[in-house]
């Protein structure tokens, strides 16, 4: 399948602009593989840095995202605009990821949690420092999932939060609201460590 073959496009990930991509939609949804290739190079790294946010593992992200571009290409005839495709594109992302956590626990018998529990070093490979991944793995663990899926995709994918905001389908006030107490949280958090 020629989805396979675009895992790896080089080069940055150019803004993404929602008329733009809507356009590529409904042109992909006739069909149109270039269009499709073309929305792919636009979103892919805001829905890996969304799926990893929520996975927490490279690999599944990339599984996750596979998966998840699979099922836009074949669900994209049915698209009806709605100005957010990114954040279509990050509903059916997040359904991905539970199908993933579903299977995985009745495969394996394994609970949710376990399988969140990763070490920080699988979304901020930056942190060379033992005890430092130690301490923001920790971090992150007191944070509720959506405060540390805002906090990740601002810092790791690069998101800005009218766009976190779009993707999440929440306000931006309260997209900024729940960052504002996220940081709040991990400084406490790492001044009562430090």
């Amino acid at each position: 399948m020629f989805i396979l073959g675009m895992m790896a496009l080089p080069g940055d990930q150019p803004a993404t602009d929602d008329r733009a991509d809507e356009k590529l939609l409904e042109r992909a949804g006739r069909g149109d593989k270039e269009a499709f290739q073309e929305l792919y190079r636009n979103t892919y790294r805001r829905v890996y840095g969304y799926v990893l946010s929520i996975v927490k593992d490279p690999g599944d992200a990339e599984e996750v995202l596979q998966e998840t571009f699979v099922r836009v290409w074949t669900s994209c005839p049915n698209y009806r605009p709605q100005g957010k495709p990114l954040a279509w594109i990050f509903t059916i992302a997040k359904n991905e990821c539970r199908m993933m956590f579903r299977s995985r626990k009745h495969d394996a018998d394994v609970d949710i949690e376990d399988l969140s529990d990763r070490e920080v070093e699988d979304y901020c490979p930056q942190v060379e420092n033992a005890a430092d991944r130690e301490a923001l793995n920790a971090a992150l663990g007191i944070l509720a999932e959506d405060e540390r899926s805002i906090v990740l995709l601002h810092a790791s994918a690069g998101m800005k939060h009218r766009e976190i905001a779009d993707a999440m389908r929440l306000p931006l006030s309260t997209v900024l609201s729940k960052y504002s107490r996220a940081m709040k949280k991990l400084q406490k958090y790492l001044g009562e460590e430090g």
